[in-house]
């Protein structure tokens, strides 16, 4: 069986988003790939539409079993985190409308899982997401190559039998590794 995951990496002026198909022998490939631009010039709702149209023709076009989404973390730049947040919130909500499972996974995890260390760079992503899905060229720019290491990174690590996530519908098929998984992940977030 093939897991379909549709990858976020969320940002408002711009938001990666790509699809993989993982089968169960980690084999993994690129469905499509893409990125929503919008201006900063642009009002915040009209930027949040942009984004939020775009989704819902992805998950229509492409029906993936699962949304994998970048964990919005603190940096020093509130006005970033909170852009990144925004446009999370329409890209979770999209899902959660057609009740598609959603993980979250942090930048660190996403690099682990890809390049093997959580304090790899960009670069380094974009060059193993391009060898694990046995592409041409580089995805570019680099959003889009950080949204198919999401969907790469949540299929790996859920496993490619099902559509498996942290939330939502479908959770109940975990298995108990990654339900102890999922409920240290609550409880850590519980506990900030």
């Amino acid at each position: 069986m093939t897991l379909r995951v549709l990858g976020v990496d969320p940002g408002l002026t711009r938001c990666g988003i790509g699809v993989v198909d993982v089968e169960r022998n980690r084999r993994a490939t690129m469905v499509a790939v893409g990125v929503v631009g919008t201006s900063p010039d642009e009002t915040l709702d009209r930027r949040l539409l942009v984004i939020a149209t775009a989704i819902d023709e992805w998950l229509d076009r492409y029906e993936p079993q699962v949304l994998a989404v970048e964990r919005v973390f603190s940096q020093l730049n509130v006005s970033t985190v909170m852009g990144v947040a925004q446009a999370s919130g329409v890209v979770i909500a999209a899902a959660a409308r057609r009740g598609i499972p959603v993980a979250l996974h942090t930048p660190s995890e996403v690099k682990a899982a890809v390049t093997g260390s959580g304090s790899s760079n960009k670069e380094a992503v974009t060059k193993l997401v391009t060898k694990i899905l046995r592409l041409e060229a580089p995805p570019r720019p680099a959003d889009a190559a950080d949204a198919l290491a999401l969907a790469i990174t949540h299929a790996w690590r859920a496993g490619s039998g099902a559509a498996v996530a942290t939330t939502g519908p479908g959770s109940s098929s975990l298995t108990p590794a990654q339900l102890a998984w999922a409920e240290a992940e609550a409880k850590a977030r519980r506990a900030r």
